[in-house]
């Protein structure tokens, strides 16, 4: 995590807390020639655009008070959506039962992207059952290996 993104997640932290919220993530990515700091946040149910836009009132304060941003940035404050990242172990213990996309760091079983449901996550390792073709395959990934890892919506 770079310095301004642990920065933003201190800051931020007692003022979704206040609201109920969770923060999920924060980015800080150029794209083009402009500089984006998005804070993705939710809670149980879901975040509507009224609570956006009071954690991005808030923050944008908070921000302006301490200014540890050098230079001009666009502010996005937003729900991280259906396909929601899973960061933190937390994460992986919420999401037991559900559709899950996982990308790993090196092969397992001669595959790096895996799709199931996840099944258990007991710290150290993340099981998931993965259709392949008719028969169903439970796989047992290292915490340690996967390089992302989010909800996978099912059509």
């Amino acid at each position: 995590m770079s310095k301004v993104t642990e920065t933003v997640e201190k800051i931020a932290w007692p003022i979704v807390q206040e609201l109920g919220l969770e923060i999920v993530d924060v980015e800080y990515v150029k794209e083009g020639k402009n500089w984006y700091l998005r804070l993705y946040i939710d809670k149980e149910n879901g975040v509507d655009i009224e609570e956006c836009g009071m954690v991005s009132e808030k923050l944008s304060e908070k921000l302006d008070e301490i200014d540890p941003i050098p230079h001009n940035y666009y502010l996005e404050v937003s729900s991280p959506g259906a396909e929601r990242p899973l960061k933190k172990q937390e994460d992986f213990e919420k999401a037991i039962g559900k559709n899950v996309h996982i990308k790993t760091y090196e092969p397992i079983d001669g595959e790096k992207i895996f799709e199931g449901i996840l099944q258990e996550f007991d710290g150290t390792n993340v099981t998931i059952e993965v259709r392949v073709k008719t028969k169903r395959k439970v796989i047992q990934i290292p915490y340690n290996k996967i390089a992302q890892a989010r909800l996978a919506v099912v059509f």
